[in-house]
């Protein structure tokens, strides 16, 4: 019996993450037998590189489309510029929580004027991994929240809600599985769980308020929230490529994110997981700019499958053939 019991609390005990537990700005994140080689932080893979749980194993519930090569890489940044007082009131609020965003997570990377100067530091592999859990943590909110207030508009009105839930509810769960991704690679502490806890109260709170008042305006505000996304994994992507992150130059995906991109051989290094990620976040830039420009309560969603006869006339996308930067527009 005590046999039985030991084995069942093993069996039921966490597994650890792909690293140990790595330190952030400000102690967001905890540190576990660090191991310092001239000065520099070293993260050592555990065996759960290799392996994967039973919970992950199961088909997901959405499959994720297959990017090709040329594809990922072909992602660049973009801005759609605000021309009405909502794209405004937008992009105001995305650069303020921006702002927010860099301090938290201690993000300023080094950047060299024109006279030779640096200002900034080089973002390491600790702070790189510190922003993106923080920020893919607050990035599934959009998609749930507005998932749910259209479900219970369409149940409350007793009416179908021209496609549109779906598609949210798959951008929630996308952004959710970039943050599992990430937390194969490091284990938040508590002071970053906190965090985490006080902006998704905050977050949540404020936008299912917004949301209510003004859809239109809270789409515009994803559609510039991923546009700041791009440009955080493009940066990323860049020092991985210049050589500032060395303790990612040999690093495999977590088995989790191979599946769940279905990544080829030879396309399965931390490069190819950030450009996949970064694809996905363009993906949802683009999403959500075209359906800012919709009207919120007749006009069907171009990203959903064909409903009736009449469709509106709006590009659909693709996976991510026909990524625009500023999102579909509705032909006159």
């Amino acid at each position: 019996m005590k046999l039985h019991s030991s084995m069942t609390r093993l069996a039921l005990s966490p597994t650890r993450p792909l690293y140990p537990a790595i330190l952030g700005t400000g102690a967001l994140l905890s540190t576990r037998k660090a191991q310092h080689v001239n000065n520099k932080l070293q993260l050592i893979p555990t065996k759960r590189q290799h392996t994967t749980s039973t919970h992950i194993s199961q088909k997901s519930s959405w499959t994720h489309p297959i990017y090709t090569k040329d594809q990922i890489l072909a992602v660049r940044t973009a801005h759609r510029k605000a021309n009405t007082w909502q794209d405004k009131v937008a992009l105001g609020t995305v650069r303020f929580l921006r702002w927010g965003m860099d301090f938290v997570s201690g993000y300023r990377p080094r950047t060299i004027n024109s006279n030779g100067q640096s200002t900034g530091y080089i973002m390491t592999e600790e702070k790189w991994i510190t922003r993106f859990i923080f920020l893919e943590s607050v990035a599934g909110v959009p998609g749930m929240v507005a998932g749910m207030l259209r479900h219970l508009k369409s149940i409350r009105r007793m009416k179908r809600d021209n496609g549109w839930i779906e598609t949210l509810l798959e951008e929630a769960y996308n952004e959710r599985m970039h943050l599992l991704t990430f937390l194969k690679l490091a284990e938040p502490g508590p002071s970053m769980r906190l965090m985490v806890l006080g902006a998704q109260w905050v977050f949540f709170s404020g936008f299912s308020i917004a949301y209510l008042i003004s859809p239109q305006i809270c789409h515009r505000f994803v559609g510039y929230l991923e546009e700041e996304a791009v440009i955080t994994y493009s940066k990323a992507i860049r020092d991985l490529e210049n050589g500032h992150l060395p303790a990612w130059s040999s690093l495999q995906a977590p088995v989790m994110a191979v599946k769940y991109w279905q990544m080829p051989e030879g396309q399965r290094c931390m490069r190819s997981l950030l450009l996949y990620v970064r694809a996905d976040e363009a993906k949802h830039r683009d999403v959500n700019h075209a359906l800012g420009n919709l009207n919120q309560d007749t006009d069907r969603n171009p990203f959903a499958a064909r409903v009736g006869a009449q469709v509106q006339s709006v590009a659909r996308s693709a996976g991510i053939r026909q990524l625009q930067g500023e999102g579909s527009r509705k032909e006159n």
